[in-house]
């Protein structure tokens, strides 16, 4: 009889495995929650304010600023002509700064 236990035990193990990986997953994705979700909105800002730097980049020879990249920058601008309303809101341009896009 209790040679038949062992393989019942056996036959069981890969289960046992399975809801300890599936446990140590889980703990794992705890862990990683607990310690990103303080920074989370701080590295959310960081970001935002690098892509409002280099919208700032790219924008600033149509806005009057002197850009010494604006050559390699040029290329650029229709990909990110889309997320410009968004950006010049933020900075707090109420109207489009230049006569020919018409965003606003």
């Amino acid at each position: 009889m209790e040679d038949n236990k062992t393989p019942n035990n056996l036959e069981n193990m890969p289960d046992r495995l399975k809801d300890n990986q599936s446990w140590w997953q889980r703990f794992v994705a705890g862990l990683n929650e607990f310690y990103h979700a303080p920074y989370r909105q701080t590295m959310a800002r960081a970001a935002r304010d690098e892509e409002d730097f280099f919208m700032l980049m790219m924008f600033a020879e149509s806005l009057g600023i002197d850009n010494p990249a604006s050559f390699y920058t040029l290329e650029l601008q229709p990909l990110f002509l889309e997320n410009f309303h968004e950006w010049h809101t933020r900075m707090g341009m109420d109207r489009c700064p230049f006569d020919h896009v018409g965003c606003c």
